[in-house]
């Protein structure tokens, strides 16, 4: 086998240094460069994984948050309906007690001016007759004294 190495020019004891160099070297980069270069490869797979993650959750947040305003916007909305309507329940009691006192005020009203109007009619028949019954005398006085000039 010597004479093989020295027929192609190939020194035996070179060949070991440089097998032995070569297993040097590739340890020191495995060592100093490799590893350190994978750690960084899952590190960084690590933080992506988890901003893939905390993205699904935000995104799963986000749902449930759009969910719970739509649910808080029918609510309210169902909510001011129910207050209108009763708004509007109240408006209509309150329209027809405004309706009734005004009805009643207005009854109340016309008897008194039925009253006075009956009061005054009578006042005034009152007042004919005396008025009648003073142009009478005043009729017969006239007479009384006709017959006596």
């Amino acid at each position: 086998m010597g004479q093989l190495f020295s027929a192609f020019g190939i020194d035996w004891r070179l060949l070991i240094i440089q097998g032995i160099n070569f297993a040097v070297l590739l340890g020191a980069l495995t060592y100093f460069l490799y590893k350190p270069m994978m750690k960084m490869i899952d590190e960084r797979r690590l933080k992506i994984a988890e901003g893939v993650r905390k993205a699904d959750e935000a995104d799963r947040n986000l749902l449930a948050a759009k969910e719970e305003g739509e649910g808080i916007v029918g609510a309210a909305a169902r909510e001011a309906e129910a207050l209108a309507a009763s708004a509007r329940t109240r408006a209509d009691e309150k329209g027809a007690e405004i309706v009734k006192a005004a009805e009643a005020r207005a009854d109340a009203t016309m008897r008194d001016a039925t009253a006075r109007a009956t009061e005054a009619q009578r006042a005034a028949l009152q007042e004919s007759q005396r008025e009648i019954a003073r142009a009478a005398m005043l009729a017969a006085e006239k007479i009384l004294k006709g017959e006596k000039a």
